[in-house]
């Protein structure tokens, strides 16, 4: 792929801020071959790889208007697929541990696919019964790997603000779990999880 030599960062920032979809397709078209090598140097899998590009590219148009002007948009760029990467790869070690101890357990317990369908879909019906703004942080917080200083900014909030309904959210979720029969080592395997 070749690399345009008049391609200005700064002036695909000014138009990205314009909806310029030119704009996003020269940022694509500079820099979406040094994410993928990025990606798949540590991911050595081509579907990964180019999972987490698409993801980067679709984090900067939808945050498009928010992206500050004294940030290079590769540096962004490369700190957005680093996060994704090692979000890829704690979801995978997280499923990996819960397969792993869930592999063993009593009857009536999550030992099998069928069992983890259900508990998935009591975490989503206990995700609905929280209000939309915690709901919101608690799925950036842990479905989007955003830290709570990066949450407090997307959502003009402070931080304590995002701590305080986190705790709320997990404390929910605990006894939600608890209230439909789950055990605590279960809710604790899946709390961790749904953190992946």
């Amino acid at each position: 792929m070749k690399i345009a030599r008049d391609f200005s960062e700064l002036d695909c920032l000014h138009r990205l801020k314009q909806d310029d979809e030119r704009a996003f397709d020269a940022l694509f078209g500079h820099y979406s071959a040094l994410v993928y090598r990025f990606a798949y140097g540590y991911l050595k899998a081509r579907p990964d790889a180019e999972e987490i590009v698409q993801e980067c590219f679709l984090k900067i148009w939808e945050r498009r208007q928010q992206l500050r002007d004294d940030m290079p948009l590769k540096a962004y760029l490369f700190t957005t697929a680093h996060h994704a990467i090692l979000n890829l790869l704690r979801r995978r070690q997280q499923h990996l541990r819960f397969q792993t101890y869930t592999a063993g357990l009593e009857p009536g317990q999550v030992g099998n696919e069928a069992d983890y369908a259900a508990l998935e879909t009591l975490y989503q019906a206990a995700l609905e019964q929280l209000p939309p703004k915690r709901r919101e942080i608690f799925v950036l917080s842990r479905q989007q790997g955003l830290s709570y200083p990066e949450i407090a900014a997307q959502l003009n909030l402070s931080v304590k603000t995002v701590e305080a309904q986190m705790g709320h959210a997990l404390k929910f979720l605990r006894g939600y779990f608890q209230s439909h029969g789950e055990s605590i080592f279960v809710v604790a395997l899946w709390l961790a999880l749904a953190s992946a």
